[in-house]
């Protein structure tokens, strides 16, 4: 990137300062004109600034830490908070956070309540979002590294609750778990719902209840948004499933629309020329290509299916490993993606 790019990335986390400090700092609070936390780095305390509003000190987003004289923008606060090194994973992940939905910090009145919303609308789950916290250092990070989900860069539609409710479906009184709130938004980028997945506190993977996995909010045509889209981008049903994959093709966008009637369903964004259709080896995996992919043809975009060996892309990772993952993905990708999306493990041909 050159410096005009970086500089035009800076400027426009800084027109959203308070939703990056929100995000990223997540340890602190809004003081004023200013977000408060401890450091860069996301500790709790009040050392350190950032401006929230362009003022005549200087532009929103620069910050400074009064006890270290450490300073800096933006794009510094993603790296640090991260704890990235490349540049350009740090750049991809300020295009990932500004293509997400905007949460909004909810209005609070004197007794500190919110005005009620339906339960299950799109709102309870922009609520649920906001209140949810960044993934990084959490069970959930621990759960996807656990299904050997590693790269995780890019996934800011994903958060961590640590108890999020949850009624059984036998009308037995609400629990809390932890869990995995994922952001569902449409095209635009606006949330229209949430994914919960409830974890085991003790590490042990999913909670056990009847149904770990939820959804709320207007779903159809929607999904859970990995990167922004362009002429390529693959689609699959499960998160999990989805971020497998990833896994193999970190730089390529992707979908999950979390089941096989709303794969068949999911937009297009305009952009799309080629769309790679993440299968599930089950008859409902079958039916949802087959849909999806005479939409896309229709539409005149070229679609492909991406099979997995076993069950899923999740069970060949964690059963296969990283490095078969992409052999089998490199012989079922165009040429040209290969090249462009196949840049480690010796998989280029």
């Amino acid at each position: 990137m050159t410096r005009r790019d970086t500089a035009e990335l800076a400027h426009r986390l800084g027109e959203h300062a308070e939703a990056v400090c929100r995000h990223y700092l997540s340890n602190g609070r809004r003081s004023g004109n200013y977000w408060q936390v401890g450091d860069v780095r996301n500790a709790p305390g009040r050392s350190m600034f950032v401006r929230l509003r362009n003022s005549p000190k200087g532009p929103a987003g620069k910050w400074t830490d009064a006890a270290t004289g450490e300073h800096g923008d933006l794009l510094d606060v993603i790296r640090d908070a991260l704890g990235l090194i490349d540049f350009k994973d740090v750049a991809d992940e300020a295009r990932s956070f500004l293509a997400m939905p905007r949460s909004e910090p909810e209005p609070r009145s004197s007794c500190g309540n919110t005005n009620p919303v339906p339960t299950g609308s799109p709102e309870a789950s922009r609520r649920l979002f906001t209140m949810s916290q960044l993934i990084t250092g959490t069970l959930a990070e621990a759960y996807l590294r656990g299904r050997g989900i590693t790269t995780l860069r890019g996934t800011g539609s994903l958060r961590f609750h640590p108890r999020c409710y949850y009624r059984p479906e036998d009308h037995g009184p609400t629990e809390t778990w932890p869990a995995i709130i994922a952001a569902v938004t449409d095209l635009g980028g606006r949330q229209t719902g949430a994914h919960r997945t409830w974890l085991d506190p003790g590490g042990n993977g999913k909670a056990p209840i009847d149904t770990p996995r939820r959804a709320m909010g207007d779903l159809l045509g929607q999904a859970v948004r990995f990167g922004v889209p362009t002429s390529v981008m693959a689609a699959g049903e499960g998160i999990e499933t989805t971020l497998s994959l990833r896994c193999a093709l970190p730089d390529m966008a992707m979908a999950a629309a979390l089941s096989a009637a709303h794969l068949g369903a999911i937009l297009f964004p305009p952009t799309l020329r080629r769309l790679y259709v993440i299968r599930d080896n089950d008859p409902a995996g079958d039916g949802a290509h087959d849909t999806l992919a005479g939409r896309a043809r229709e539409a005149g975009i070229e679609a492909i299916a991406l099979s997995p060996a076993l069950e899923d892309f999740n069970d060949d990772l964690r059963h296969f490993g990283l490095d078969a993952l992409r052999a089998v993905i490199a012989d079922q990708l165009m040429h040209r993606d290969r090249l462009r999306y196949l840049k480690t493990g010796g998989m280029i041909r």
